[in-house]
């Protein structure tokens, strides 16, 4: 999971009030024996077999030094390499053992190897809170919630490994809204009409209250079908664009829906939202969540909103 996460990051997190969340960075750690090639420590490793090939030579080494000067001592007339050169004597034949026992020593062997080792370290960056909202209405049959769940099982494996701390609101709906533990939120089953309004209304009354002092990043995720009536559908684009979005880094709709599906009132009503910090996409099966999610929180941030 963390090589899924590694390149993703909530959007737009301001870093300058640092809070309670901390960011999982790597952090150089020395050098371990074992590794990757790709983080070999190449000057490192030629540094150990220098010392090693040094350590283990010390003595032949000197003893050929010792050789090679009497050697020469013995041949007034001769220099030092011409003595080491010749083998016809038992000068010679000494000299070119040790030369050999030097020779055999291998350049390089695998515990010179060193490499480079990171650890992941805890860094504050600022505090931060995610808002799950969730419809679960009549009209979301057991098939769209599943899809709704998954969505939401990724955000908060996401937010959990990624982060050290960071606060998650569950607010689920049907005609009316309520703030709910994790366990009700994935598994408790219930069902009714449809108003969006007041899972956003709910929302917005829980950042007054406990994340509307400076310093929090908040953000928000929905999921719905997206099968509003009445004036519902303007009301909640209405309160989502000019309350709930100039309070918030970045709010994410995702419309759980057939694929030949129409377009919803919901999903046209948002449609009309321009803000950076919005984002709309459409889910239709399983295998769509993980590249949607991946789109939503990339590291190089979300553009304007558009359909999927």
């Amino acid at each position: 999971m963390r090589l899924f996460f590694d390149d993703l990051e909530l959007p737009r997190m301001a870093r300058t009030t640092l809070g309670e969340i901390r960011e999982q960075r790597p952090r150089r750690a020395g050098y371990a024996r074992h590794g990757t090639p790709a983080n070999l420590a190449v000057a490192r490793s030629l540094r150990n077999a220098l010392g090693r090939r040094m350590a283990l030579t010390a003595t032949a080494r000197r003893e050929l030094a010792e050789a090679r000067t009497a050697e020469a001592a013995s041949r007034p007339g001769g220099s030092g390499d011409d003595a080491a050169d010749g083998a016809g004597d038992g000068g010679g034949v000494r000299i070119e053992e040790l030369r050999r026992r030097v020779s055999r020593v291998p350049f390089l062997e695998e515990i010179d190897l060193r490499y480079r080792h990171r650890t992941m370290v805890a860094q504050p960056v600022a505090r931060a809170v995610m808002f799950c909202l969730m419809d679960v209405s009549a009209s979301m049959d057991q098939s769209k919630k599943d899809l709704a769940k998954r969505f939401f099982t990724l955000l908060y494996l996401f937010l959990t490994r990624k982060y050290e701390q960071v606060e998650v609101v569950f607010i689920r709906h049907t005609d009316d809204a309520e703030e709910v533990d994790e366990q009700h939120f994935f598994h408790d089953p219930k069902t009714g009409g449809t108003v969006v309004l007041s899972a956003l209304a709910l929302m917005g009354r829980i950042v007054e209250q406990r994340y509307a002092q400076a310093g929090w990043n908040v953000y928000g995720a929905q999921a719905s079908d997206g099968d509003a009536f009445g004036a519902d559908p303007e009301k909640s684009r209405g309160f989502l664009e000019t309350t709930l979005l100039p309070k918030v880094r970045h709010f994410a709709y995702i419309e759980v829906s057939d694929e030949d599906s129409p377009l919803t009132t919901l999903s046209a009503a948002y449609r009309r939202i321009e803000a950076p910090q919005f984002a709309m996409r459409e889910v239709h099966e399983s295998r769509d969540i993980w590249p949607v999610f991946r789109e939503l929180f990339r590291r190089s941030g979300v553009g304007a909103a558009d359909g999927a």
